[in-house]
């Protein structure tokens, strides 16, 4: 019997939806791929906290590292506490620090037990105050403390982008300052963070332009300066051409095996073309990305399924398993880009990776019932509804609190 529910459309007139009733795709066991995949993982939260939901951050810690063994199992590493987390948008930098305590050691757990589990952690400068930093010095300090602290723990850095510096930097200099002291003191190689404005205002600028070339001759710069301490970097810039353009410039040599550093994509918009790669460039590195993609999060098991085509060579199979997601994606993406979060939590709520749809700091309230319902049947055109009973119950009980009975 077909499963059917009570949608808004894009106006909010309501209408029948049907469920395309095709079971999801199923990746292999101990998946082997020929690209590196990180999942930027999100945090659970604990709706039963007695805090202040808007103010306090309260974590299910159960919960949160049950999800990144999940994505674990399917191959995929895990970006710890980047902005999938909520990193400043309600996680804070004690928590931040104690999740990332937490999913090493579960990486050691799930290692030992036989698994593979990558981890590279979030470093930035959040602590800080930002109305009261006032110079680079500031920075650099605020970046030295995170750093130490995750490193302490074992954790690999990655080096996210600061408020605090695009907010005191006065030209490209200032950057490559701050970079060259990051990176001359970093124990193992780092990857690189350039988010766009679109994902955070107050980025915009950053490596010293509003000037996409300009900003990538700085940031190239700095990576060419010290390119055995560096793995890669990520851009989440959803621009295709730009992070293209850039990928063709990294260095044949270093990154921590040698072999180039590595392009890490963050578009959320075109990441299949872009890991897929193009053949063009000198060398491998230039050819192709790896991902570090909040995105994955919300469709890890096609994610695991389609890299693990890709690595047999399977072009065509990678691209009917991923392509299908790239609509969905591009949805829970769409601008204000920064509430994607939202998103990336109600899918793993609709798939029965946690038993709520709340998030820190409130952050649930930050999407329209019309934007859950369009999310809701993409991901049912995308094969990723993985219990689809469950997720029409669970649909028609946030359809209901709206006011909307099917």
């Amino acid at each position: 019997m077909a499963l059917t529910l009570t949608l808004p459309g894009a106006t909010g007139s309501l209408q029948t939806y049907c469920l395309r009733g095709v079971a999801p795709v199923k990746p292999a066991t101990g998946p082997r791929f020929n690209r590196i995949a990180y999942s930027a993982a999100h945090v659970v939260a604990d709706p039963l906290a007695p805090s202040n939901p808007w103010l306090d951050c309260a974590v299910d810690w159960d919960s949160t590292i049950a999800y990144r063994r999940h994505l674990w199992s399917l191959g995929l590493g895990v970006a710890e506490a980047m902005d999938t987390a909520q990193r400043g948008m309600g996680l804070d930098w004690p928590t931040s620090l104690e999740l990332i305590r937490r999913s090493l050691d579960a990486a050691q757990d799930f290692s030992a037990q036989g698994g593979s589990a990558l981890v590279a952690s979030g470093c930035g400068t959040d602590h800080l105050v930002l109305d009261n930093v006032e110079t680079v010095d500031e920075v650099i300090k605020g970046y030295e403390e995170q750093m130490a602290a995750i490193e302490k723990l074992g954790g690999k850095l990655i080096v996210m982008a600061s408020r605090a510096l695009a907010r005191v930097a006065h030209s490209p200099a200032d950057y490559e300052r701050v970079y060259d002291r990051i990176l001359s003191q970093a124990r193992q190689p780092v990857v690189l963070h350039w988010l766009g404005d679109m994902f955070d205002p107050a980025l915009a600028g950053y490596w010293g332009s509003t000037h996409v070339p300009a900003a990538m001759d700085t940031a190239l710069g700095i990576i060419q300066a010290h390119p055995d301490k560096v793995d890669g970097i990520k851009i989440s810039l959803l621009d295709k051409d730009q992070e293209i353009a850039m990928r063709r410039r990294l260095p044949a040599t270093g990154g921590p095996d040698g072999q180039g550093v590595r392009m890490y994509t963050g578009d959320d918009f075109n990441y299949a073309e872009l890991i897929a790669g193009d053949g063009v460039g000198a060398l491998q590195n230039q050819q192709q990305s790896d991902a570090l993609l909040g995105i994955f999060d919300a469709i890890a098991p096609a994610a695991s399924a389609a890299l693990g085509e890709l690595a047999q060579g399977n072009l065509d199979r990678f691209h009917a398993i991923l392509g299908p997601t790239v609509p969905l994606s591009r949805h829970i993406f769409a601008a204000p880009t920064r509430f994607y979060k939202t998103g990336v939590v109600f899918m793993a709520w609709l798939n029965g990776h946690q038993s709520h749809f709340t998030m820190v700091g409130g952050q649930q309230s930050t999407r329209s019932m019309v934007h859950l319902a369009e999310l809701f049947r993409l991901a049912d055109a995308a094969n990723l509804l993985e219990q689809p009973e469950q997720a029409v119950r669970r649909m028609k009980t946030l359809l209901a609190l709206h006011g909307v009975e099917s």
